[in-house]
């Protein structure tokens, strides 16, 4: 009991340690240009507009903003979001009317195809300014370089990363002793066992990365996936694409002719049984659901031979952002070691890390070290090489060719 105690003394001392250390990170005396960003951000209200379908994120973007609020006295209110694409058209909206300071958006949550529209009509704030966070120090650019290129196209800083996805598949292996290892067998597992697969209908984020992972994996020159749609190439491209999804399309859950609205209902049909594979963006949401009794202790995580499809997701400041300083140190403050510990624990969301953990002080790095990733969360070495995402003109084209030829079911 004692040594218990002691330990746990000892770990509540690396915590305060850690979280003052934190910040001393985003103090204001570490340099004359931040401390100017810190006065002007105190005071202001930052309007982030986030996508608002998963309760555990909502959770921690509440959690993030009382912490800004008590350390810098900056309040920041979570826009709940559907589609990400809206928050782009508002700006341009605003842009058209010209409208350039006093925006609506202060902060979006962000990647592929939108911030590509963003950078195209000039929708973003300076470049640079994310390289400029006193936390961007810590960001692991060396070994992920997706928290530079955003789906081929160079961030240039005008998007800060906050975290890091990959396609994982879940199984409840109370049921299923062997899962698919490529997605031969999935369709071969699909077929022997008809309704037992599904994927969210297109555009929902989920059904198109589905469609992305099966273009990837058959398309016949992957290196034409890093450029801009060809239309004289199309059809050639997506050929094995669609003869694929043929295939599968009538085993699929209720023959096809519906669709799991997303991927938490997609987590709801495994736990009540309807499915015997479900799939995430985030590694670690299997040992969150859970954590939180949303799927049984029995559910594992498992990932096809040859990688999965992968990347990073920003915040990103509007150019006429009425709080850009506030912005900016939330940003900041979404890179602390500490803020990303918590959203990488599976208990609270299981987002993995943009940081470099290795080259964290001990303290901080110890953080990570010892957290239980939980029971269904694969190492890095399990999870696989990370396909890259192709060029973001490929998502439009995809879900277009998709509604034409499946929507009118």
């Amino acid at each position: 009991m004692k040594r218990l105690f002691a330990a746990t003394l000892g770990l509540l001392g690396t915590l305060l340690v850690s979280q003052t250390s934190f910040a001393q990170d985003a103090d204001p005396a570490q340099s004359p240009e931040w401390q100017a960003v810190l006065e002007e951000a105190r005071g202001q209200t930052v309007y982030f507009h986030a996508w608002g379908g998963e309760p555990r994120i909502n959770a921690y973007v509440g959690w993030a903003a009382r912490e800004v609020a008590r350390l810098y006295d900056l309040r920041v209110l979570h826009v709940k979001v559907s589609d990400t694409a809206t928050v782009v058209s508002q700006v341009l909206a605003e842009k058209s009317v010209g409208k350039s300071s006093g925006g609506a958006v202060d902060l979006i949550w962000i990647n592929g195809e939108n911030f590509a529209a963003m950078k195209d009509q000039g929708l973003l704030a300076d470049k640079g300014w994310a390289e400029t966070l006193p936390n961007w120090r810590y960001v692991d650019v060396e070994n992920k370089p997706t928290v530079t290129i955003d789906f081929t196209v160079p961030t240039d800083g005008q998007e800060s990363p906050w975290g890091m996805a990959k396609l994982v598949f879940m199984y409840d292996s109370a049921r299923l002793k062997t899962p698919p290892a490529s997605l031969e067998e999935l369709l071969s597992f699909a077929k022997a066992n008809p309704g037992r697969f599904a994927y969210p209908q297109p555009p929902n984020f989920y059904g198109t990365t589905f469609l992305k992972q099966v273009l990837v994996d058959t398309a016949p020159d992957r290196g034409a996936l890093g450029r801009p749609v060809d239309p004289a190439r199309f059809e050639e491209m997506t050929a094995p694409l669609f003869a694929y999804l043929d295939a599968l399309h009538g085993a699929l859950w209720r023959q096809g002719q519906a669709f799991p609205k997303n991927a938490a209902h997609m987590r709801q049909l495994l736990a009540d049984g309807e499915l015997d594979i479900a799939f995430s963006f985030n590694p670690g949401d299997a040992s969150g659901a859970i954590a939180n009794g949303e799927l049984p202790p029995s559910v594992r995580t498992f990932v096809l031979e040859g990688g999965t499809i992968g990347n990073t997701h920003f915040v990103a400041i509007p150019f006429n952002s009425s709080a850009k300083a506030g912005a900016r140190v939330f940003a900041d403050f979404l890179l602390t070691p500490m803020a990303q510990t918590r959203k990488q624990d599976p208990d609270i969301w299981g987002d993995p890390t943009v940081l470099n953990v290795s080259a964290l002080p001990a303290n901080e790095k110890a953080l990570f070290d010892t957290m239980d990733l939980g029971p269904a969360t694969l190492s890095p070495e399990e999870l696989g090489p990370v396909l890259p995402e192709p060029h973001p003109s490929w998502v439009a084209a995809l879900e277009e060719a998709w509604l034409k030829r499946y929507g009118a079911e």
